[in-house]
C-alpha cells in the first residue's frame, strides 16, 4: 500500500509539473483513443493513477474523462483542481479545443486565486491559437487568440506566460492584418478605392509594428493617387520614406511620385522633399 501511495503520488506531481511549465504546445491526435469506462466511486488514487496511463500512452480523449472524473467524484479533495487542469490540457493535447476551453472557463470561475489560475488563461489562448488558420480565411479565431492573449499578459504581466503570450501576439496581429490587406487589394483592384483606403488604414491605425505596414502606406500611396488626391499620396509617401527608406515598397511609391512632383520639388531630391513636409 505504501509503494502504491509513492507511486500515484510521483505520477501526479510529474504531470502536473509538466501542465504547469508549458509554454508552447500543439494538438496531437497521432495516437487512437481506446474506450475507457468508468468505475463508479473508486478511490482518487485509482482514479487518478487511470488517468495518468491514459494521458502517458497519448490516449488524450480517455484521459481527459478520467481526470474528469477525478474532479467529479471527489471535488473537495486537494487533487480536484489539479485533475481538472489535467482534464483540460488532455484535451487540448487530443485537438478537443472547445472542450478544452469549457473546462478551464469553469475552472478559473471555481478557483480564480488557485495558483494554476495563469496557466488556465495561457492555455485557453493556446486552444484559440493553435487553430490560426492562414490569411485566405476567417479571421475570427484569430481575433479570439488576440483577446485571450492580451488577456494574459494584462492579467498576469510579469509571468514567463505574459512573455510567450506577448510573443505570439505579433504573429496573431500579423494573420489579422494579413488579412485586411488581402481585402484591400481586392477592392483596389476593382477600383473601389473609398473601401480599399479603409482596408489600408485600418492597417496603419492598428497593426502598425506588423510586417504590412509599409505596404499598406504604399496602397494609400497608389490609392490616393488614382483618386488625383496628390496631396494625401505625399504625405504618405513622406511617412513610408522617413520608416522604411530602404523597403521596395518605398521604391514603388517613388516611383509612382515622379509624376506628380512640382518643377521646384524637382529641383531637390525627392527625399529632401520629403523630409522638409513631415
Amino acid at each position: 500500500m505504501e509503494l502504491r501511495k509513492q507511486r500515484f503520488s510521483f505520477r501526479a506531481m510529474l504531470l502536473t509539473g509538466a501542465s504547469a511549465l508549458l509554454l508552447v504546445g500543439c494538438g496531437d491526435n497521432s495516437a487512437s483513443d481506446a474506450d475507457s469506462p468508468v468505475q463508479k466511486n473508486e478511490s482518487i488514487e485509482v482514479l487518478y493513477d487511470k488517468a495518468a496511463t491514459s494521458f502517458a500512452a497519448q490516449s488524450f480523449k480517455a484521459a481527459t474523462e478520467e481526470f474528469s472524473e477525478v474532479e467529479r467524484q471527489h471535488p473537495y479533495s486537494e487533487w480536484a483542481a489539479r485533475a481538472q487542469v489535467m482534464a483540460a490540457y488532455s484535451a487540448y493535447r487530443g485537438g478537443q479545443f472547445d472542450d478544452a476551453v469549457g473546462i478551464l472557463d469553469r475552472f478559473v470561475k471555481l478557483h480564480p486565486t488557485h495558483a494554476s489560475a495563469p496557466y488556465a488563461y495561457y492555455l485557453t489562448a493556446l486552444c484559440y491559437y493553435t487553430q490560426i488558420s492562414d490569411v485566405g480565411r476567417d479571421q475570427k479565431m484569430s481575433e479570439k487568440a488576440r483577446a485571450a492573449l492580451r488577456d494574459v499578459v494584462e492579467r498576469f504581466p510579469e509571468t514567463d506566460y505574459a512573455r510567450d503570450a506577448k510573443l505570439k501576439l505579433d504573429l496573431t496581429n500579423d494573420h489579422l492584418a494579413g488579412k485586411e490587406m488581402e481585402i484591400g487589394r481586392y477592392y483596389l483592384k476593382r477600383n473601389d478605392y473609398p473601401a480599399a483606403l479603409n482596408r489600408f488604414k485600418y492597417v496603419i491605425d492598428h497593426f502598425q509594428t506588423t510586417s504590412h505596414t509599409p505596404e499598406a502606406l504604399h496602397r494609400l500611396v497608389e490609392t490616393y493617387l488614382r483618386l488625383g488626391v496628390v496631396a494625401e499620396a505625399k504625405k504618405y509617401a513622406a511617412v513610408l520614406g522617413y520608416n522604411y527608406p530602404g523597403s521596395d515598397w518605398y521604391k514603388y511609391s517613388y516611383e509612382m511620385m515622379q509624376g506628380n512632383l512640382s518643377p521646384e520639388e524637382k529641383k531637390s531630391t525627392f527625399d529632401k522633399y520629403l523630409k522638409k513636409i513631415l
